[in-house]
């Protein structure tokens, strides 16, 4: 299996670099601020785009309302482009490029 996440410092510990090696997984080498490969920054940066809460309550409100109107035609075509980002990326050695 291969893993991919970002640089937090939380996911490159060295405890958790000893699990996810025990676990035998791979991981999938990442550069530091890349949300241009993860489609799911994408669909944050819609969110946040839309909405501008006061407090928590009106945050998870906001939050639930858009996105249950993100179509789902937004969806596949952020996975559908990962191949190509992943690509477009990997020939920058791992730099970040504008999605």
């Amino acid at each position: 299996m291969t893993f991919q996440q970002d640089n937090d410092p939380k996911h490159t510990s060295k405890s958790t670099r000893a699990w996810l090696q025990i676990k035998g997984w791979n991981i999938l080498e990442w550069s530091s601020q890349s949300p241009d490969l993860n489609p799911i920054e994408n669909l944050w940066w819609d969110l946040k785009k839309a909405v501008a809460p006061k407090n928590v309550t009106e945050l998870e409100a906001f939050a639930h309302d858009e996105w249950a109107k993100i179509p789902v035609d937004r969806c596949k075509t952020l996975v559908s482009s990962y191949d190509s980002r992943l690509k477009a990326v990997s020939t920058t050695s791992f730099y970040s490029y504008k999605y």
